[in-house]
């Protein structure tokens, strides 16, 4: 009980956060905000299957919004090359690999195991290295972060209206409403916990495969370059707490475990 209530609350900050600035100004603000936590606790009670159902709906949107790479294009074949030896499936669900054409440097997981990666991210990046950013998007899906995040996004977008009008969680979302869905979810960050256990189940996933697990010590480094320090227009580069740490995390992890060789 003390969990739920916890979660709920998180939900309601998240929602009074995106949406505070404009609840405020209204006459009816107090109001508005007790309707915002309304929509957070319920938000909170999604099941798993509610989940990949918003999922299904907001990863299709994006993949309407954005260029695809087709199947002979560079991207997608070294794509496939390179996912040979990562998870085919995430909690039990399909794992479907695709590429992004776009210079923005991101990845991205959904709980259906839609894996989004970007064509700046490639172009950045050696195979280890991207194999390393996959297994960290992979790892919030596993650990439950994905889910949360979708129900976070959930309660601060117009999806929440469907629901309320058919007095059910979600339903059939309409292309601006899964738009908006997917754009939240896309832009949301993680908490420093979460961003922190998902680089070791990376690193954990790295090792059980017998992959080069120094990909994502570079990869982070890279990122912080490219970040300069401060938050980026992506969700990868929004990261807490910063690549440069994330990057020296898993270097001392890729160490200790060399020196025991």
């Amino acid at each position: 009980m003390h969990r739920y209530r916890w979660a709920a609350c998180a939900a309601v900050a998240a929602v009074a956060a995106l949406t505070g600035c404009e609840t405020m100004k209204s006459a009816d603000g107090a109001g508005a905000l007790l309707a915002a936590g309304g929509t957070a606790a319920k938000a909170m009670s999604l099941s798993d299957g509610d989940v990949v159902a918003m999922s299904d709906q907001s990863c299709a949107a994006m993949d309407q919004k954005n260029q695809i790479a087709p199947a002979g294009s560079k991207y997608t074949q070294r794509l496939n090359q390179l996912v040979r030896q990562m998870p085919a499936t995430v909690n039990g669900k399909p794992a479907v690999y695709k590429v992004y054409v776009t210079q923005d440097v991101n990845a991205w997981a959904m709980a259906n195991g839609c894996i989004r990666v970007y064509s700046g991210l490639m172009d950045l990046m050696t195979d280890d290295e991207v194999r390393g950013v996959l297994g960290h998007e992979i790892g919030h899906v596993a650990l439950g972060h994905s889910k949360s995040r979708m129900q976070t996004a959930y309660a601060a977008s117009a999806a929440r209206a469907l629901a309320a009008s058919a007095g059910g969680v979600v339903g059939q979302l309409s292309q601006s409403q899964a738009g908006d869905l997917a754009e939240k979810f896309v832009n949301a960050q993680f908490s420093q916990a979460q961003e922190s256990a998902a680089d070791n189940y990376s690193f954990d996933l790295l090792t059980e495969r017998k992959l080069e697990r120094k990909g994502l010590v570079t990869a982070f480094e890279k990122l912080a370059q490219l970040s300069g320090g401060a938050s980026g227009g992506s969700s990868i580069l929004s990261s807490h707490p910063p690549s440069s740490e994330r990057a020296a995390a898993m270097r001392k992890r890729l160490d200790a475990a060399t020196a025991k060789k």
